[in-house]
């Protein structure tokens, strides 16, 4: 009862204030501090909103995950298997871990020396990188950045050195000074930052995500790369390495 009545005093409140041309500013002040006066005196009514919306948000959020994970295997061709995507590991491996990210996102940042552990310690792991730049133009710039180096057989170089950058945001200056400092060729690599396959590539991944109803980073998948059986692992956000391990052991024990 008590949310209720709180409620309808707060939405008289609200009602008061768009129709305050036919409603005095008396009457207005003396709805304000009724909901001002009820709060105080019952501040766990707040709170309890608070929880409950909180809880709404989590329990959508679940939903929204489940669906991710319940969807994510008839896509698993495009998030497996695009041939212009950039791999690091063993490219035969039999294991495939999938990561959606953005150059200038902190725990993007703070996944890479894990994947890049994993790669190291585990020679049967191949690794797909989707480039996902959603945090404005500079994400867009490091991208076209790194699938330029792609094009001269440099990608993960550049793509480490740019997760490794100690200056954020991100500048054109210091993705120069990478490109340069991993002994690319600038003029190929200023010339293919504009190659027409980049914004092929960009497009590409930007639809699967929306097709995926996927909108942060990171994003990661793991599977047998066989695809057979269905046996993908959706992994939302930063995850530690024992997850990501255990997730890679259990794809590739599948039979």
């Amino acid at each position: 009862m008590k949310h209720h009545f709180i409620a309808s005093l707060i939405l008289l409140g609200l009602f008061t204030t768009a129709t305050a041309a036919a409603s005095s500013a008396v009457d207005k002040k003396q709805v304000d501090g009724l909901v001002h006066d009820y709060i105080l005196q019952n501040p766990e009514v707040l709170v309890q909103s608070l929880q409950s919306y909180q809880q709404k948000q989590m329990d959508q959020t679940r939903k929204s995950f489940d669906k991710i994970q319940a969807d994510a295997p008839q896509f698993a061709n495009r998030l497996f298997h695009s041939a212009s995507d950039p791999v690091a590991g063993n490219p035969n491996g039999a294991v495939t871990l999938v990561e959606f990210f953005d150059y200038q996102c902190p725990h993007c940042v703070e996944m890479t020396p894990v994947i890049d552990h994993m790669i190291q310690s585990n020679d049967n792991l191949r690794v797909v990188f989707k480039e996902f730049p959603i945090r404005g133009p500079m994400s867009n710039a490091a991208t076209r950045a790194a699938l330029a180096a792609q094009k001269q057989g440099k990608y993960f170089d550049m793509h480490k050195a740019l997760m490794a950058s100690k200056t954020q945001p991100l500048t054109d200056k210091i993705i120069d000074d990478i490109a340069q400092s991993i002994g690319l060729d600038m003029t190929k690599f200023k010339a293919d930052m504009k190659d027409a396959s980049i914004d092929a590539q960009i497009k590409a991944d930007y639809e699967l995500a929306k097709d995926m109803k996927i909108m942060f980073t990171p994003v990661l998948f793991i599977s047998r790369t066989d695809g057979k059986p269905n046996t993908v692992t959706f992994i939302p956000g930063q995850a530690p390495e024992s997850a990501l391990t255990d997730a890679v052991k259990k794809a590739a024990a599948a039979h």
